[in-house]
């Protein structure tokens, strides 16, 4: 049976994440821009990162691959979101059901993994971005702020590393299924 675990990672964590899970199961690892014939893998792992709502590079896959019978697919994003909070993993799936075929959601087993963020190595645009969010969060009553808004204040412009390997427990459980 082939497996494969790819990663879509602009700056890190989900490639670290898909290298760690790859050491523990012994399944190859590869960027998304690597991806190659993927019907004949019967489970595909998809490690990716969490950019405006998508999962950067999953669509672009997995659009160009229809699932085959008994394919699997376990997608685990990456994002500053926490996913202990129900919300987050609310909005994280609803945005999963647009970018995924009714197919490829269908049978997707899903997890989500929090990642990390070094404000000095953000392009151009996301740090623009993240300036945006950050001045819009400053202005908004402390009271009317999620807690995520929270963080993202408290750790503005700084250097947060998220990323947990034990987290990792879950998804290899369900590769060894």
């Amino acid at each position: 049976m082939k497996k494969i675990i790819l990663y879509g990672s602009r700056y890190g964590s989900s490639r670290r994440y898909a290298e760690q899970l790859s050491a523990l199961s012994g399944i190859p690892t590869a960027s998304f821009a690597d991806a190659h014939a993927l019907s004949d893998a019967k489970i595909l792992v998809y490690v990716g990162g969490l950019y405006a709502g998508g999962v950067l590079g999953m669509k672009k896959v997995l659009r160009a691959h229809a699932p085959v019978p008994d394919q699997r697919l376990i997608v685990a994003t990456v994002g500053l979101a926490d996913p202990s909070l129900a919300e987050n993993v609310q909005n994280i799936r609803a945005s999963l059901q647009k970018q995924l075929s009714p197919g490829w959601f269908a049978r997707a087993s899903l997890f989500h993994l929090r990642g990390a963020i070094d404000y000095q190595k953000l392009s151009p645009g996301h740090r623009a971005a993240m300036a945006l969010l950050y001045q819009s969060l400053r202005k908004t009553p402390p009271e009317k702020q999620t807690a995520e808004d929270q963080a993202l204040v408290e750790t503005y412009g700084k250097r947060v590393d998220f990323v947990d390997f034990s987290a990792l427990s879950p998804i290899l459980e369900a590769l060894l299924k």
